[in-house]
């Protein structure tokens, strides 16, 4: 991995400000009072990132309140990086949007052999199933990122329906650059996606709001990743059975989507709970030279998750 951009700090606008803080009066006094400040400071998050940040890796959040919008908790969240499978959102979008409006059929078979093999990762690859329908495909790839099916989304769409989606979302730095491949070669791009923080936040916060297309393919594509099963870095902290977790007894809302690669982690969703309501996203590209370098990376997810549910509860 390359030098990472240079680091511009974090803003967390749930903490008291100090005289020449970044934080302003204003963002303040519009802080939204369920719950004491203490319990809304992510001052964890902030020292974790902070330190991995001074590690050498290149990290962007952003943490936004679903009932008083006030970006609580930022930092170079503007910055366009790699995000992996989180980029596959905007195309279950445009799946969810053709679903709806007649251009996709939801039961049309899609034959496995037509799309190009990824053998590295997927549920589908060990399935018997040599063909399966395209809302069975939508599934797989929000539930369990599924390469393959990614890609047999993919192809059906195809990029520049997904490219113009994404333009009609307003989302000015994310892409999603090409399929999932076992082997990129100097011709290939260099991700699967790329977007910033800020605007993958956005959409959650939008697709919850019912504002992303329309209210049909909100619904839609929430619950496809409402079904997500990789709890395993923000969502660790949520204690929710991930095969199970769409009807939590609990009254928790959760939605989420992941991105993994070598030397990246993605997460964005929504945590909603008694108390209150947030759409977050973390992007995180390390060096990815040991567990240990992993590790490390993932306890940042973890550590927001935290705060994200004191802040929830």
């Amino acid at each position: 991995m390359g030098a990472p951009e240079p680091f511009e700090g974090f803003r967390n606008s749930s903490a008291p400000a100090s005289d020449g803080g970044r934080r302003s009066q204003r963002a303040s006094r519009r802080l939204p009072r369920r719950a004491a400040v203490g319990r809304r400071s992510f001052t964890s998050t902030l020292r974790s990132l902070e330190e991995l940040a001074d590690a050498g890796a290149q990290v962007s959040v952003h943490v936004v309140d679903l009932d008083s919008h006030v970006h609580v908790l930022s930092g170079d969240d503007h910055v366009t990086m790699p995000v992996a499978g989180l980029g596959v959102v905007p195309l279950l979008i445009e799946v969810a949007a053709g679903f709806e409006n007649g251009t996709l059929d939801p039961f049309e078979i899609i034959d496995r052999t037509t799309v190009d093999a990824v053998e590295t990762s997927g549920l589908w690859r060990h399935l018997h199933a040599p063909a399966l329908p395209l809302e069975d495909l939508a599934v797989l790839a929000a539930t369990a990122g599924d390469p393959i099916a990614v890609n047999a989304l993919l192809h059906k769409v195809g990029h520049d329906k997904v490219r113009q989606r994404i333009e009609s979302l307003g989302l000015r730095r994310t892409a999603l650059l090409d399929r999932f491949r076992d082997q990129r070669g100097p011709d290939d791009a260099p991700h699967v996606a790329v977007g910033s923080a800020r605007e993958f936040a956005g959409l959650f916060s939008a697709l919850v709001n019912s504002q992303v297309v329309d209210a049909a393919v909100s619904a839609q594509v929430s619950e496809w990743l409402s079904l997500n099963q990789d709890l395993s870095l923000v969502a660790a902290s949520t204690g929710l059975d991930p095969f199970s977790h769409d009807h939590d007894q609990h009254g928790l809302l959760f939605i989420n989507k992941t991105g993994r690669d070598r030397g990246v982690r993605a997460e964005a969703g929504v945590l909603a709970g008694p108390r209150a309501g947030i759409a977050y996203s973390l992007i995180v590209c390390f060096d990815d030279l040991s567990i240990t370098h992993r590790l490390r990376a993932h306890d940042v997810f973890r550590v927001l998750g935290v705060e994200l549910m004191e802040y929830t509860h």
